[in-house]
């Protein structure tokens, strides 16, 4: 749906129409709709995640809001927590992006925002349920744990990478362990990034990923 909304604002016109491909979506049966709205609203916009928004309540499906949570009001840009609050998303998905960067390339490790993040999840939890994008790895885990997460989005970019090059056997064990060890640790496991219907079914086969989102790939 980001990449709907790009081509949208593109053309500087309501055409092609996200709100038709949503619906799309939902007829063909997913579970929730996610969008990725960024501050300089690039491609989804604060009123696309209304529209969006709407749409999966009217339907009794889910819907994921992405952003950093870091990311404040700003000419039309609500702010990720304003925007969180008055859509009222079932699950809201932090991602530590840059407001420059092109997609999302690495997840959260230890820093200096360590305990400003544990006050907005802890803020965000009272209504939503929370889920952090990690790296494939058990210290990533761990941090989530830290940080009082409901979930882990596994980063799936480096997987997608090798699948193509039909050499992802190491990724996929490093995908399972990660998963299985968030799971102790009772946490859901999410996964995302550069997913398509070719290198999914590695993922499905590990019957460990709770949620997964296709989208650009």
């Amino acid at each position: 749906l980001n990449k709907i909304a790009l081509l949208r604002n593109a053309r500087g016109s309501n055409y092609p129409s996200l709100k038709d491909f949503a619906n799309r979506a939902i007829d063909c049966g997913v579970d929730r709709l996610t969008l990725h709205v960024r501050p300089d609203q690039r491609h989804a916009t604060c009123k696309d995640a209304y529209i969006v928004s709407e749409l999966c309540k009217s339907n009794n499906i889910e819907f994921n809001l992405e952003g950093n949570p870091f990311s404040l009001k700003k000419g039309n840009f609500e702010g990720f927590e304003n925007l969180a609050r008055n859509t009222n998303p079932e699950q809201v998905t932090l991602v530590p992006d840059e407001e420059k960067q092109i997609t999302s390339n690495h997840g959260w490790k230890n820093g200096a925002h360590d305990e400003e993040l544990t006050k907005i999840i802890e803020r965000l939890k009272i209504q939503h349920r929370v889920s952090i994008f990690i790296d494939p790895n058990i210290d990533c885990v761990d941090y989530a744990t830290s940080m009082y997460s409901d979930a882990v989005e596994i980063y799936t970019g480096p997987y997608a990478k090798s699948f193509k090059a039909k050499e992802y056997k190491n990724q996929i064990e490093d995908i399972k362990s990660v998963s299985q060890y968030a799971k102790s640790k009772g946490l859901l496991v999410n996964a995302g990034h550069d997913l398509n219907l070719e290198n999914i079914s590695k993922l499905v086969e590990t019957n460990l990923i709770d949620e997964v989102s296709i989208g650009h790939a």
